[in-house]
């Protein structure tokens, strides 16, 4: 099967598109395949929270070839170790989390790119397959093609919002509405005052920085709600997809 290109970077700098980048909590393959079947135009292999370990994570990036669905990947931590061993495993980019300063943001960015740009070790023994190339073509295949998405999920990173969306290399930023209501004391109340003022905040530098913004819908009507707020990029959870239509159908039977 031939490897669709890396140009999920590129389409976000589009702003007449808007997309989907899925979080996938399940340790599946199939389940991967089945998203970028169905037209996903990314998804997020989740090793922060969900049940995937990196030979999972292998066997799910592996699973997206054929199709032009991004492959990204959400480490456990702003670690360059984390980030270039699923990057060795073919990632098309990576899902950053905590990122609380510009200096956070900085670190992000030069994982994602080898010297001099940035700090990256060269091995992608695995990742050249993934992407149709030898493995000493594949540096200069992914040069400044791997995408850069950070999870703002503090009132650090609230307060410290214009100096990160300042920082180059950023290509898509998520307020990430459970961790960030968890930090303000409000856990869940996305309709508090305070929620929505720091998520105002972030929509506002975002905007203002030309960086694409993305976040969770689970509804058409959630999806309108952030495209009429200028958001580019929505995504689900396969996981609480599955359980809300297993309960649904639990329901005809009653």
């Amino acid at each position: 099967m031939t490897a669709q290109p890396m140009n999920f970077k590129e389409r976000l700098t589009d702003p007449t598109q808007r997309m989907t980048a899925h979080v996938c909590t399940i340790p599946s393959a199939t389940v991967t395949q089945a998203m970028a079947a169905a037209g996903s135009d990314a998804v997020i292999i989740d090793l922060e929270h969900g049940a995937v370990d990196y030979a999972s994570a292998h066997a799910m990036i592996a699973a997206t070839t054929g199709f032009a669905c991004a492959p990204l990947v959400r480490v456990a931590e702003n670690d360059p170790a984390q980030v270039k061993r699923v990057l060795d495993l073919g990632a098309e980019g990576i899902v950053f989390p905590l990122i609380r300063s510009a200096e956070d943001a900085q670190r992000a960015v030069a994982s994602l790119r080898y010297p001099p740009h940035g700090n990256r070790g060269f091995g992608p023994f695995i990742a050249h397959s993934r992407w149709g190339t030898s493995l000493m073509d594949y540096r200069e295949a992914v040069d400044g093609k791997l995408v850069c998405c950070l999870l703002v999920e503090t009132r650090d990173a609230i307060e410290n919002i214009d100096a990160i969306c300042a920082v180059p290399g950023i290509d898509l930023i998520v307020p990430a509405q459970f961790d960030l209501s968890t930090d303000l004391g409000i856990s869940g109340q996305f309709d508090h005052p305070d929620f929505q003022g720091a998520l105002a905040k972030v929509e506002k530098a975002a905007h203002a920085a030309g960086i694409p913004l993305g976040n969770v819908a689970m509804t058409k009507e959630q999806a309108d709600m952030l495209f009429a707020r200028g958001y580019r990029v929505i995504a689900g959870f396969d996981l609480l997809w599955l359980k809300a239509v297993a309960a649904e159908t639990q329901s005809w039977t009653a």
